[in-house]
């Protein structure tokens, strides 16, 4: 038989939840009353404002690439790339499995975060900048904000040491070194929970990274 007690402390707490719940919809509630005319015309102009800046954001940010995960096609083109964004993510790979599983990653963030520029080059193809970024493992991601490489992701070893790791796994480490935006209006939808995931793994044998 259920204790009556139990049953009234329970029933105390709910009431005391609903009414923190009511209260806090009629503070609400009641600035939006004290808000004359004026007030509402100058909070709309502030959003239309908003709005706008960002809308012009997106338009240049697209002019220049973002949205889609491109090749840069020689080393010169590098500097370049990294000077007009102020967020890149830059893979450098090779025709190998491990560099595969990470372009499948890498284009699906391209459409999501329209606020950073996805690129890769290849990495045989660009002895200066690979030397220059001490660039051995392939996969490798150099994460660089405002011109300056400031982190990397090498390998699979931040991602389980494992080649079926999720899109959500690689966005909330790009999302730590700061480099993708997941709040706001930048992205287009907010990082997802650990709890979702997506697998891109397509094959019975790859290797987990690999090697110059």
């Amino acid at each position: 038989m259920e204790n009556p007690n139990v049953k009234q402390i329970l029933e105390n707490q709910v009431l005391t939840v609903a009414k923190a719940v009511e209260d806090k919809l009629d503070d609400e509630i009641a600035a939006l009353d004290r808000m004359d005319v004026d007030d509402l015309e100058a909070l709309r102009e502030r959003r239309l404002q908003q709005m706008k800046k960002m809308a012009e954001k997106r338009s240049r940010w697209i002019s220049l690439g973002h949205g889609e995960y491109s090749e840069i096609p020689s080393e010169k083109d590098f500097f370049s790339v990294v000077k007009a964004s102020e967020r890149v993510v830059c893979h450098f790979y090779r025709e190998n499995w491990p560099c595969k599983v990470m372009d499948k990653h890498l284009s699906i963030l391209a459409k999501q975060h329209i606020e950073t520029r996805f690129v890769k080059i290849h990495a045989e193809k660009s002895p200066f900048l690979a030397e220059k970024l001490k660039i051995v493992v392939l996969p490798t991601l150099a994460l660089i904000r405002n011109s300056k490489v400031e982190n990397y992701v090498v390998g699979f070893d931040e991602l389980g040491g494992r080649d079926d790791f999720s899109t959500e796994e690689l966005e909330e480490r790009l999302a730590k070194y700061q480099v993708i935006i997941c709040e706001g209006e930048s992205s287009l939808n907010p990082c997802r929970s650990k709890g979702r995931t997506r697998s891109v793994r397509q094959s019975e044998n790859p290797d987990s990274s690999d090697s110059d």
